[in-house]
């Protein structure tokens, strides 16, 4: 990439920069926002349990639905078989993967249904772990700031004491 390529992609990520998302910027009055704050990607306890309801009813309809020809196509195999019929062999096979296909589906709408049960507990968990690391950075840098008090005012970060390390 060429030094002149950089500068236009660089002043036009400038020009752009106030449409996007902003990681290193705090609210007035200092410290990180609340994590219902900020971001565009949003999922409330309603559709995550809306999620978990579907997944529980395909669920329960899979086992009493889907479920409704492998007893008859056993049978049904079972009976060819016995009067010589090779398509006896190939309806038992196909009623075994049958069974084999709804119970893997079933498992898959269970582990969604239990999945969206605890996801929100999970992720608020996560907001509130991520913002109080925001936080504490956010009070470290400060520290780091010399620029933060008025020039020749000792920082009020370090309270009243005055200075860094007690000088």
């Amino acid at each position: 990439m060429a030094w002149d390529e950089w500068e236009r992609l660089k002043s036009r990520a400038a020009e752009r920069q106030s449409a996007g998302m902003r990681l290193n910027q705090l609210e007035p009055g200092g410290g990180a926002p609340a994590p219902e704050r900020y971001g565009d990607l949003r999922v409330g306890q309603a559709d995550l349990a809306r999620i978990g309801r579907k997944a529980f009813g395909l669920y329960n309809d899979l086992w009493d639905k889907g479920r409704r020809a492998v007893p008859s196509s056993e049978s049904a195999a079972g009976a060819l078989s016995r009067s010589g019929f090779a398509l006896g062999g190939g309806l038992r096979q196909v009623a075994t993967r049958w069974d084999e296909q709804m119970a893997s589906l079933r498992e898959a709408c269970a582990h969604i249904s239990n999945h969206m049960t605890v996801s929100t507990k999970l992720h608020a968990g996560d907001d509130h772990y991520v913002h109080g690391l925001i936080s504490g950075i956010d009070t470290l840098d400060a520290g780091f700031d010399e620029r933060v008090g008025a020039p020749g005012r000792p920082n009020p970060v370090y309270g009243a004491g005055g200075g860094k390390g007690g000088r």
